[in-house]
């Protein structure tokens, strides 16, 4: 390890202190992904230390693979069923179970991102080092409400595919997969079939299914804040350059300019004083003398954890930064990804989630403006500067004037963190002051088009609202969805009101 720290020095030397140099080869997009080397059917669903070879070391295993710095494997599924789907019996697909490298994060992607995925899909994954494997695990499907507005330059990219939303399993090097096609009739539960009861036949599964492995790379002590260079996890899209990579991080760093200094991996919390202060600031162009002399009801800046800090690998993303013109509302969002995480783990947790965003998904970055984790710590997300509108992809439809935060879990049966939900009112407080908006206010945003409300129609939303209010889901569950009062009523009280 003392070897591969030593590289990751000399190479991010040779690139600036404030950027990384890959240390992978570059990826190609799903489509083209070559899949997980074949595995001899003695080998296939044995635990690795009962494979014919010694199980590798975490450490061994990171300096040998090339995927070290982070990395996703791309495997088309197989029908799983001879019939196709008839009401006796539903098409299904999947993958019989089998050892692949290392990865720590599932979802599954298709061709048409406007095609969705009428079933049921599982998984089962076997843990690296032990070689237990899991029960079956749900994946949540309904996952187009999180994405780029329609006609934007994002979503007509041709890049955009359909997508489950992801699942955090941890370090794992086995997988099992089964995708079943069912009825939408609402009155079935999980697993159940057409035909039964004379429903309609199971619909057809979306074409171009694949399932999504994604390994996060390693945490960088660097990131965590000791005297190294800058981390290296994640390699650069095919046809990056290390000096490619080096500029959009020194760009995305110096977004954040005036919060931190260039490079910083934390964005300091401030005092109401100081962050009044930062206020004027900030807006000392765009204030009224009225506005100037008027108590700024702007809450206290939050800690910020910034990309860097999670270990952000810049030559993912697509260049540039878009920004939308104000912020009016809030959408508070859950990831759906489980909450079999522990806090140690959530930057590697973010990079997962940002690879898949990217690199199976296809968006330009990862969607959400910001992410919580359930100890309350605030998350940088999308590029572009926290104090910024950042254009995000997250609330189909309502993008535009607003920012997404996502507090990472599944909170439909979960109740969320107390220190989650404070967050949540900390940094609305704080982003919302920022843009002159009450937390516990009214507001109008005008729809792109949603599957709740028609293109071109002005809603009138909370503030701080739930993705559900501006497209028709589950997200951000029942149980994060009924503490949004709590954290309306906290937002204000921050800002003074």
């Amino acid at each position: 390890m003392s070897k591969i720290r030593g590289m990751r020095g000399f190479l991010a030397s040779s690139i600036g202190v404030t950027c990384a140099a890959a240390l992978a080869l570059p990826l190609t997009p799903p489509a083209l992904a070559a899949t997980a080397r074949p595995v001899p059917a003695a080998e296939a669903g044995r635990p690795a230390s009962h494979a014919g070879t010694p199980a590798m070391t975490a450490t061994d295993r990171r300096a040998a693979e090339p995927s070290a710095a982070g990395s996703t494997q791309s495997l088309p599924l197989e029908p799983l069923t001879r019939d196709r789907a008839t009401p006796s019996a539903p098409a299904e697909q999947g993958l019989p179970r089998r050892a692949v490298r290392h990865f720590s994060l599932v979802g599954v992607v298709w061709d048409d991102p406007d095609a969705e995925l009428h079933g049921r899909v599982q998984v089962r994954t076997r843990t690296a080092g032990t070689g237990t494997w899991s029960g079956w695990q749900d994946v949540e499907t309904h996952n187009a409400d999180h994405a780029a507005d329609p006609d934007t330059p994002e979503r007509a990219s041709g890049r955009v595919r359909g997508a489950t939303a992801p699942l955090w399993v941890g370090d794992s090097d086995g997988v099992e997969l089964r995708v079943r096609s069912e009825s939408g009739d609402p009155a079935a539960g999980p697993g159940h079939t057409a035909g039964a009861r004379n429903l309609p036949a199971a619909p057809p599964l979306p074409s171009g299914l694949r399932l999504e492995l994604v390994d996060p790379g390693e945490d960088d002590d660097a990131a965590l804040g000791a005297e190294e260079g800058p981390r290296a996890a994640g390699a650069p899209n095919a046809g990056t350059s290390g000096a490619t990579e080096a500029v959009a991080a020194t760009e995305s760093s110096a977004a954040n300019a005036g919060l931190a200094p260039l490079g910083a991996t934390e964005i300091a919390a401030l005092s109401r004083t100081e962050t009044e202060r930062e206020y004027l600031a900030l807006n000392s162009g765009e204030l009224t003398e009225r506005q100037l002399r008027a108590k700024p009801y702007v809450g206290p800046r939050p800690g910020i954890v910034t990309r860097r800090g999670w270990g952000a690998d810049e030559g993912l993303r697509e260049s540039g930064f878009r920004y939308t013109k104000k912020v009016k509302a809030a959408f508070v969002h859950h990831t759906a990804s489980g909450n079999n995480y522990s806090c140690s783990q959530v930057p590697s947790l973010i990079r997962s989630i940002y690879r898949y965003h990217v690199k199976s998904m296809g968006w330009r970055d990862i969607g959400y403006n910001f992410l919580i984790d359930k100890c309350g710590k605030i998350y940088e997300g999308r590029a572009g500067g926290v104090a910024k509108p950042v254009l995000g992809a997250h609330t189909l439809g309502f993008n535009s004037k607003s920012m997404g935060i996502a507090v990472l879990g599944t909170y439909g049966a979960t109740k969320p963190s107390k220190s989650a939900v404070k967050a949540v009112a900390r940094l609305t407080a704080w982003k919302l002051g920022l843009h002159r908006v009450n937390p516990k206010g009214k507001t109008y945003l005008k729809s792109a088009g949603s599957n709740l409300h028609r293109k071109g129609k002005k809603v009138r939303l909370n503030v701080i609202s739930g993705h559900r209010d501006g497209f028709k889901t589950e997200c951000p569950g029942r149980k994060l969805y009924g503490k949004l009062g709590s954290a309306r009523s906290k937002a204000a009280h921050y800002q003074g009101r």
